[in-house]
């Protein structure tokens, strides 16, 4: 019978937890996390794991400028912590994290979003799509059902019949899909002209083909792609052809099985970490040849160079 992935010793020893994260973090040599020095430091025979740094004589670990950085939760619990998250499709909630961990529930909820920091790209992406390939774009709203508003009053299991939040006050969410390719969505005001044009001119290559449903916000842009079709879903047409905005809808399914199923609760001042966590996935996905493995491998290379204090998240309600 194979071996469970979760019995990998980098997850139960702290010290290889560190071993392992200095060889997949300083593979081109060790870099200084304040100075960024290759190769000008000496190990530190009395404190295992520190470096004194000969350019800048400061001294620092693996995690100096990263976002493990200044944690005192063991290395390995934060590697356990990435990879569950990377191998769970729809998200692991910060109580479960804290349960599964043995940490405090506040420790869990920060943890998960530095591990979210960590998801988001590096520097501005290049543009999705291109000559002969296809991006669909839709919008959706947090607090629909069936993808229509609900009745004006809804039964919530511990607070009875409550009136439904006006379309106008939920939240909103445009996403990009390219077909057999990556996601990427964004937290919006508005759903109009104005937003659809720089979300789509800022990310998606305008050779593309794009698909879209028949909202009156897209053929203004629509029309400085190579081809902009659509299909229109208040006549119940899902398909017409190529056209279809079904791989969006996919994205959008996953993305709502997590907030309802996992998150629950989510403030909108954190939603946009939310959305990089279900882009991260879905972006580095088994059917693009990515196992979980790969996908923790990439998220933990993405910790570098970024920072996330308690400061910056300690506004919203814990979700």
């Amino acid at each position: 019978m194979p071996k469970s992935p979760l019995e990998n010793p980098i997850f139960k020893s702290p010290e290889k937890a560190r071993a392992y994260l200095e060889k997949l973090l300083w593979a081109e040599g060790r870099a200084c996390g304040y100075c960024g020095a290759i190769d000008e430091s000496t190990e530190l025979p009395a404190r295992p794991g520190f470096y004194q740094c000969n350019a800048c004589r400061k001294q620092f670990t693996v995690m100096v400028g990263t976002v493990f950085e200044r944690s005192h939760i063991p290395l390995n619990k934060w590697l356990l912590a990435a990879f569950l998250l990377c191998a769970s499709k729809k998200g692991v909630s910060a109580h479960q994290m804290h349960r599964m961990l043995g940490i405090t529930y506040k420790s869990a909820w920060f943890m998960m979003h530095r591990l979210r920091e960590a998801m988001t790209p590096n520097g501005k992406p290049g543009p999705m799509g291109g000559e002969g390939r296809v991006v669909e774009a839709d919008e959706t709203y947090l607090g629909k059902r069936d993808g229509k508003p609900s009745k004006p009053d809804t039964f919530v299991s511990g607070f009875g019949w409550v009136k439904h939040p006006k379309i106008e006050t939920q939240r909103k969410i445009v996403a990009l899909v390219e077909r057999g390719g990556e996601a990427r969505s964004f937290v919006v005001q508005k759903v109009d002209k104005a937003t659809i044009r720089k979300v789509l001119f800022t990310n998606a290559d305008r050779k593309s083909t794009l698909m879209t449903d028949e909202h009156t916000a897209y053929p203004a842009t629509g029309a400085h792609f190579a081809d902009h079709q659509t299909v229109n879903h208040s006549k119940y047409e899902y398909a017409r052809g190529n056209a279809s905005t079904n791989t969006v809808e996919g994205y959008f399914s996953i993305f709502k099985r997590g907030m309802v199923g996992t998150y629950q609760h989510v403030s909108e001042a954190h939603l946009h970490r939310y959305l990089a966590e279900f882009d991260f996935r879905y972006s580095n996905r088994a059917a693009l040849e990515i196992d979980d493995a790969a996908r923790t491998v990439k998220a933990l290379k993405g910790i570098q160079g970024k920072r996330l204090t308690y400061r910056r998240t300690d506004q919203a309600v814990h979700a």
